[in-house]
């Protein structure tokens, strides 16, 4: 079972021109890596494979490909609207990744309803994902205030 109590949802704050982010807790972000969102993600995603594996072998090329692609495009979106060279374009990628959050809760509700996955696991996962678009959620907000800024 997956433990996500221990990332919050961040309140971004601007350091210099450099466009560098931390969170309000004063740790730097300067990669991806340093995102919490883009780390639960990446937790998530390592889920979503264990449970796709589990799937019938006539589903293999089907809903468990959709899946995994749908849970992988989340934290790489996550990732590589970081390295863009703008804020608008980093907002772009995180907006992405939000669809692809709502892609995969749907994906995950048609597993549950063919019989693919438990209860457990379903609400497990659906919660992570809650989870991780409310932090995208967070994160462009905050962003987007300092774009209109």
């Amino acid at each position: 079972m997956l433990d996500l109590r221990d990332y919050n949802y961040g309140t971004w704050a601007a350091i210099g021109d450099k466009g560098r982010w931390r969170l309000e807790t004063g740790r730097r972000v300067e990669s991806w890596r340093d995102l919490d969102v883009w780390e639960v993600a990446h937790k998530l995603v390592l889920r979503v494979y264990e449970t796709a594996r589990q799937f019938p072998a006539d589903e293999r090329f089907r809903l468990a490909d959709q899946l995994c692609r749908a849970a992988t495009s989340i934290p790489t979106n996550i990732a590589e609207g970081k390295g863009r060279g703008s804020l608008k374009e980093y907002l772009q990628f995180l907006i992405v990744a939000r669809g692809s959050v709502e892609e995969l809760k749907y994906q995950l509700l048609l597993a549950r309803d063919l019989g693919y996955i438990g209860e457990g696991p379903y609400h497990e996962m659906t919660e992570g994902y809650e989870r991780v678009g409310k932090m995208l959620n967070g994160l462009i907000r905050s962003l987007g205030a300092r774009s209109r800024a």
